[in-house]
Order: structure tokens, then C-alpha cells, then sequence
């Protein structure tokens, strides 16, 4: 799993610390300027990371969303990788001052600079990937995900696939945010298995998206009691919800990215978040004259899918790849989700 999960990080913008003002300093960033394609148009794209891109999953997706933007745009494209805050302050106020057409950046960090540089420059365009700033501006778009449809997709094919009837979930926090990675796994289960035993543990304690020990010691607590197909939505603790499942021959669900080659054998599935169909239909939406909007992006839109759904899902590494009967169900499943014949409640709208 990547360093911390964008996906579960993104709400905690309200309690993080408020970022400082840009500097207008930005000899010490660390950037990657690929230039696409160019043409008559000369549309321009950069891309700001909050980390850098690395083997990192969910950032190389952003990454391959832009180059496909400026591909079909005739336009070219840089990439700003990050690696602490400073950096994200740097590189952020580095491609303000090259006015490409659109900046686009992912994650939480960024929602305090680009409210500051948004107001300072109305004229230059933000796209947000997986975050947004507090108050609308005109010109930030931000791109949000339905990772709830996702989540009860998994919590299906768990339900599908427990042997003991129980189905749990080790959580980041008790929070209605975060219960969109619990709360729908139950929901799931029980859609297939209607008698289907349900229970959630939370991480807590002074590190909940990094305490990788805590996390496998709620999943233990879980299959002490006979739970056998848990969702890890734990951030870089899901490794410790992986470990337990595997010593206990139990099973488990990764989230944002494929994360069976960590655990072959023990992670059945994964909840994706396609960021990169968010970054080239955000860049879409801003080149069409719709900006200062916020696009939700579920199963309808293809901004959320599974691992088991997605081509290649036979050399995934995940244990779903050996059933295709229960793909074919979740399949049913999702055909409904994205028709409106099936609403997943979304706990952080309660």
C-alpha cells in the first residue's frame, strides 16, 4: 500500500494542520517534466503530486490520466512530484507561475494552497482529484469518488464466499466519512447472505492511518471470534490486517489500489479508485466551460471499480480471479448500482 491512502486521508483535511502560504521559492523542488504531445492548440496540463509517484499506484493512475489529457488534447503535459510540505508548497506555486490551462492536483494537502492561489490568480484553472477546498471557487474543480458502491461490491462477494457466516471490517476511525468503508461491506453481505454476522473494529489510538500494529490487532480481535472475510480500510495499517488474515487462513479486501501481489492468497479483492479517469474527464469538464463544479465519480461513471471487475484480473494475484461465479453475481450487482435500480446508502450523507 502506498505510504498513506489518499482515499482515507482526504477527510482529514479538517484536523490537519492548515498549510502555510506558498513560497515563492521553488528552486528545491523535485519535478518530472514529461512533454506529450504537441500541436496547434498548445493546451497545457501540470500535474502536482503530494508524494512522489514512485511504485505508487494511485499517483501513477493521476499520471496517466494527464498524459491521455494532453494526448487528446494535442497539448503537452509536466509532472511536479512532491515529497514533504515544503515541496507541495513549492511546486505548487512553480506551476502557478507556467499558467498551464489546467493544474491538477491530488489529494487533501493541496485544498489549503489552492483556496490561496485560486483567489490570487481567478484567471488560472485547479482541478482537484480526491479532495476539495471549503469554500466553491469558480475556477477549482474538484473530483470526488463513491468509494461506498465499491465497498459494497466487496462486502458481496464476501458474503458470497464467508464460510462462517461472519464478515467484518477493521476501520481507520468512527467516523460517517470513513464508515463508507465498513458500514456498505456489511450492507454487501448481507444483500447475498441475508444471515450473514457483521462487526467493525477501528484503529484509533494517536496514529490511525499509519499503525500498522493496532490495525492487526483489531483484525485478531475479528477472527478470534470466527470472522473470516474482513475489509481493510486501515491506510498503511491494511499490511497488519493482511498479516492476521494470512496466519489465520482468513481472507481480506484492500482498498484504492491492487493490493494482492502484498498478500497473494489472502486478498480476495480491491475497492479501486481510478484517478485517472477522474483527471482526464475533470480536465474534460474544465476545457468545456463547466468549472468551479464538483463531479462525483461511482460505478456508473467508471471512477470506482474492483480489481475482480477490471481486465486483467487473471494475473492479479487476487484470490476473486479463481471464481468466476461470484464475479458473474457482483457483476449483477453493479449492472443494478449503475442502472438506479439498487441504492447503496452512503453513511456520510446520513
Amino acid at each position: 500500500m502506498h505510504r498513506r491512502s489518499r482515499r482515507t486521508l482526504q477527510v482529514a483535511a479538517a484536523t490537519a494542520l492548515l498549510v502555510t502560504a506558498a513560497t515563492a521559492c521553488n528552486a528545491a523542488a523535485k519535478n518530472d517534466a514529461s512533454v506529450g504531445a504537441s500541436g496547434g492548440s498548445g493546451t497545457s496540463f501540470t500535474l502536482v503530486t503530494p508524494d512522489a509517484v514512485g511504485q505508487n499506484e494511485f499517483l501513477k493512475l493521476a499520471v496517466t490520466g494527464v498524459r491521455a489529457a494532453a494526448k487528446q488534447h494535442d497539448g503537452s503535459q509536466k509532472v511536479y512530484e512532491s515529497t514533504d510540505t515544503a515541496s507541495q508548497q513549492q511546486n505548487v506555486q512553480a506551476a502557478v507561475e507556467a499558467k498551464p490551462d489546467v493544474i491538477v492536483l491530488v489529494g487533501f494537502e493541496f485544498a489549503d494552497l489552492v483556496a490561496q492561489q485560486a483567489k490570487a490568480h481567478p484567471k488560472q484553472q485547479f482541478l482537484m482529484i480526491d479532495a476539495c477546498t471549503t469554500k466553491t471557487y469558480k475556477n477549482v474543480s474538484c473530483a470526488v469518488f463513491r468509494e461506498h458502491e465499491g465497498v459494497y461490491l466487496a462486502g458481496a462477494e464476501a458474503g458470497l464466499l464467508s464460510r462462517s457466516g461472519k464478515v467484518g471490517a477493521v476501520d481507520v476511525l468512527d467516523t460517517p466519512q470513513f464508515r463508507r468503508y465498513s458500514d456498505p461491506f456489511a450492507a454487501g453481505a448481507k444483500k447475498v447472505a441475508a444471515t450473514s454476522q457483521t462487526s467493525t473494529r477501528f484503529v484509533g489510538g494517536q496514529s490511525p492511518f499509519d499503525d500498522s500494529a493496532r490495525a492487526k490487532e483489531q483484525a485478531n480481535s475479528l477472527l478470534s471470534k470466527g470472522y473470516d472475510q474482513i475489509m481493510a480500510a486501515a491506510a498503511a495499517g491494511n499490511y497488519g490486517v493482511f498479516e492476521a488474515a494470512k496466519a489465520k487462513g482468513a481472507f481480506a479486501y484492500g482498498v484504492d489500489v491492487n493490493q494482492c501481489p502484498s498478500a497473494p492468497g489472502t486478498v480476495v479483492d480491491n475497492v479501486i479508485k481510478r484517478t485517472d479517469v477522474a483527471v482526464e474527464k475533470g480536465i474534460d469538464q474544465v476545457l468545456g466551460g463547466k468549472a468551479g463544479r464538483t463531479v462525483s465519480y461511482g460505478l456508473k461513471e467508471g471512477g470506482i471499480s474492483l480489481t475482480g471487475l477490471e481486465a486483467g484480473v487473471d494475473a492479479s494475484k487476487c484470490v476473486i480471479a479463481g471464481h468466476k461465479d461470484v464475479l458473474k453475481k457482483v457483476e449483477a450487482l453493479r449492472d443494478r448500482i449503475v442502472a438506479g435500480k439498487l441504492k447503496v446508502d452512503d453513511p456520510a450523507a446520513k
